[in-house]
Parts: C-alpha cells; structure tokens; sequence
C-alpha cells in the first residue's frame, strides 16, 4: 500500500483538473480521488492522504460554490497555493471528427467556457458532474459522434484523443487552489511574501463591519478576499472569509488583526502560507 504521507486527495475523478494540480505542485505524491470535497477533507483528518488540493476560485466562472462554507469546517490548515492554467480540449475516441460530432459532453463551467467553439461546431452541450466523469463516460460508450470538454490528463487517462486544443473562449482561464493539510505549516515571517486567510463574525451592531476592517486600512495591510456567507439558518448571522497580504507576526497585520478581534465575536486563522508566484507576476494592477 502507498504511504499516506505521499498521497494527496482532490475532489473528482481521475484525469480532473484538480488531479492535473496535484500532479504539477506535488509530482513526487500519489493523488487519491474523492466523491466531494468533504470526502477529501475527510481522507486527510483521518490520515488516508497528507494533503487536499482544494479550488477556491476560478478567473471565469468565480469562486466554487459553497467551499468557503465548507473551509472553516474542515478542520485542515491551509499551507499554500496554486494557480492553474486552465487548458480544455475537446476529446473524441480514436477516429472521431470534430465534424461529425453531434453533442460535447462536460461540467456547466467547462461548457460555458467553451461556447464559441460550442456554437461553430453546432453541437449539442450535456452537463456532467465533473469534466473527468464526462471523460469516462464518452469513452465506455464509445461513439464517435459523442466529445467531451476536459484536460489533456483526461485523453491520456482514458484513451481519448483530442480532436481540438485550448478551446477555452477565455485566455486568462485559471484557477486558484488551496493546499490543506492537519497540521499548520508557517512560513518564517522573513521568508518572503505571505497570505494570511481567516473567518471572523462581526457584532450584530451598526457600523460593526466598517469599524472592524478599520484596521487593515489604517495598519496599511493590503486585504485582497472578503466575502460572506449566512451561519446557522439566520438571515443576521453572517461569516466574513478574508485574505491579508502579509505575516500574522508583521506589525502591521498584527495590529489590524488586534482590532478586528476587539470589534468581532470570533477571528479564525485558517492559515499563513506564501505567496504563488502567479500573484507576484501579476502585480498589483493586473
């Protein structure tokens, strides 16, 4: 059996795009599939895998659907993150054309991010649960008239061909993944640039959100993520998730998040982890 400390689990089905992300951060691991990302938070706490590589957001489609409800919640750490490239082909079995196709296969998102190509070809989209489980599924059926929207990991893992290469309609298709793990790993306050991410619960108070982010803008702490969610069934209950740049033993983000503890009922660290290069090509005003 594979060491549990050289396994990494992810959300999906072979050949995923969450697969293909584990396999460039941690080549060195074995990736462990799982039903939902419960599931893969689940396999870590319980020392089937080491780490979860979990997508948080993507550059077209926005952030995945209820993970920052789930984050909190699955008591794993975050210790890094990772941007990847988004490159869909369309996938035929061997002597399928594109010309002869009569319906693609794939998740809404990879279907949305591919309607030009969509509509030139003038084929019929079928939603799927994931782009991998679409992949196995036109291959068992084994119809040439029948394609799929999924990663090049994908063809290679269940003998597919691609009959077209980044047909994303978007350049810039990318998406952020978070890496968990039990226990926190943080980076030396020196070591370089650093995110911090956290929840917190503001007072039921006027003006409570205002006065407790006051600090981040006085205290110069550049915050790049604040979104929220409704906790507990209650329409007046609600869970900020946040994102800092910088180290909890700065000055400055120490301060802010001293004041943002004093005007909230509840500060969070989820993890202090450092920054992807991706974020640092970018720069400040892309």
């Amino acid at each position: 059996m594979t060491d549990p400390t050289r396994i990494i689990a992810f959300q999906g089905s072979h050949g995923a795009y969450s697969d293909l992300a584990c396999r460039v951060v941690r080549p060195e691991m074995t990736t462990l599939p799982c039903r939902s990302f419960e599931d893969a938070f689940a396999a870590v706490r319980g020392g089937e895998a080491a780490l979860a590589m979990i997508p948080i957001e993507n550059s077209v489609a926005g952030r995945v659907a209820d993970i920052h409800h789930l984050l909190p919640d699955s008591g794993l750490y975050i210790i890094g993150e990772h941007y990847q490239r988004i490159n869909h082909h369309l996938l035929g079995i061997p002597g399928a054309r594109a010309d002869a196709l009569t319906h693609v296969h794939s998740h809404i998102h990879a279907l949305n991010q591919c309607r030009n190509l969509i509509r030139t070809l003038g084929i019929e989209p079928v939603v799927h649960v994931d782009t991998a489980g679409a992949a196995a599924e036109v291959a068992a059926r084994g119809d040439p008239t029948q394609a799929v929207i999924a990663s090049e990991l994908a063809g290679e893992t269940y003998g597919l061909v691609s009959l077209r290469a980044n047909i994303e309609d978007a350049e810039h298709n990318t998406t952020r993944f978070l890496i968990m793990a039990r226990e926190a790993i943080v980076p030396h306050p020196k070591s370089g640039p650093t995110m911090t991410s956290f929840v917190f619960r503001v007072r039921n108070v006027p003006a409570a959100l205002y006065k407790a982010l006051g600090g981040f803008a006085t205290n110069g702490v550049n915050m790049t993520k604040l979104e929220s969610y409704l906790v507990g069934g209650r329409f007046n209950a609600a869970q900020f998730y946040a994102e800092v740049e910088g180290h909890p033993d700065h000055a400055n983000v120490r301060l802010a998040l001293e004041e943002l503890d004093f005007f909230s009922r509840e500060v969070r660290i989820l993890g202090t982890y450092p920054q992807h290069s991706y974020r640092l090509e970018r720069g400040d005003d892309d």
